[in-house]
Order: C-alpha cells, then sequence, then structure tokens
C-alpha cells in the first residue's frame, strides 16, 4: 500500500489516493448503501483484519469516510461531500477537454 504524507498532500490527492485501490472502492460502494461496521465491512476479504484497518485510515485521511467507536464496534460512515467534490473536480476536466474537442471539430469542419 502505497503512503501519502497526509500533513503535506492535498485533500484531493488524498481523495483519489484512497480510489485508487480496488479493496477501498468496494468499502465505498458497500457504504452506499449505509453504515456499516468494520468487521462486516471486511468480511469478503480475504485479508486479516489489521490489513483490512489500514485501508480504513487511507479512506479516512482521504475525507472519503468517518468512523466512530460503538462500543467495540468501530462504525464506518460514507463522506458523500468528499466523493462529490472528487467526481467535481472530474467534471470540470472533462467539460474543459470536450469543449477542446468541440472546437477542433469545427476547426476541421471549416477547412473541409
Amino acid at each position: 500500500m502505497a503512503n501519502l504524507n497526509a500533513g503535506s498532500a492535498h485533500p484531493i490527492d488524498l481523495g483519489f489516493h484512497a480510489l485508487a485501490d480496488a479493496t477501498r472502492r468496494a468499502v465505498i460502494q458497500k457504504l452506499h448503501h449505509g453504515e456499516a461496521a468494520a468487521t462486516e465491512l471486511a468480511e469478503p476479504f480475504d485479508m486479516a483484519l489489521p490489513t483490512f484497518l489500514k485501508h480504513l485510515k487511507v479512506l479516512e485521511a482521504g475525507g472519503l469516510i468517518t468512523t466512530r467507536k460503538e462500543g467495540r464496534r468501530r462504525i464506518c460512515r460514507l463522506e458523500r461531500e468528499q466523493l462529490a467534490r472528487l467526481s467535481g473536480w472530474i467534471n470540470a476536466y472533462e467539460a474543459d477537454w470536450r469543449g477542446r474537442l468541440d472546437r477542433m471539430d469545427a476547426m476541421f469542419e471549416e477547412g473541409e
């Protein structure tokens, strides 16, 4: 697992870093349905719980989830606002490139 320094990295970098791993994306997908205990989230994965908890820490550092203790359980919740920020960042670049491609198409049509 690659490690970004949470103290010096930009929040958007931490968010995309968190989404760069299939295990963490699966956790995000599961949390779309609602809060879940860390142990419940870990069940489908063939890894030790301490290893899985490192994935949760990366998601938390990326602002994509929050966790809280309820007795002996750690409950995880999706932070939809951070997911929306990441999506907005991608959408802004997509709109820019779409505009560039449209202008290029127009130039080619004028040249014909």
